[in-house]
């Protein structure tokens, strides 16, 4: 069975960067596409970004556009999301997750087959 761990997340400024890493265990988890959600607090779960199995497609929600980047090594079983030019309104609990869903569409939460437990991002400023 394939299991989520996510880490890197933490106190960031404004302006800031941070990368998060969320590894796979279990061989099967090279077969999902992966993606990130965040939730805000008060807020419902939302999709960010998500990665096909081999990488060469990649989706993102339209505010995250060229600030953040999804990437995965699959040799580690391994996905990241380095995020740029961070936001106030960036605070969140991020949740890696794995689907069979094309990353051609904006994933819906109950198309996820396996969720991290999240990690929490928080504005500093």
């Amino acid at each position: 069975q394939v299991q989520l761990v996510e880490s890197g997340g933490g106190l960031v400024q404004a302006g800031g960067s941070l990368r998060l890493s969320c590894a796979a265990s279990g061989r099967a988890s090279i077969t999902y596409a992966m993606g990130w959600f965040r939730q805000a607090p008060g807020k419902e779960r939302e999709f960010v970004a998500a990665i096909s199995w081999s990488g060469r497609s990649t989706n993102y929600v339209g505010f995250v556009k060229d600030r953040f980047t999804i990437s995965r090594d699959n040799d580690k079983n391994t996905v990241y999301l380095q995020m740029n030019s961070l936001k106030p309104d960036n605070t969140a609990v991020y949740y890696c997750a794995a689907s069979r869903v094309s990353t051609e569409a904006t994933w819906e939460c109950n198309g996820v087959d396996i969720w991290g437990r999240g990690t929490l991002v928080t504005d500093s400023s």
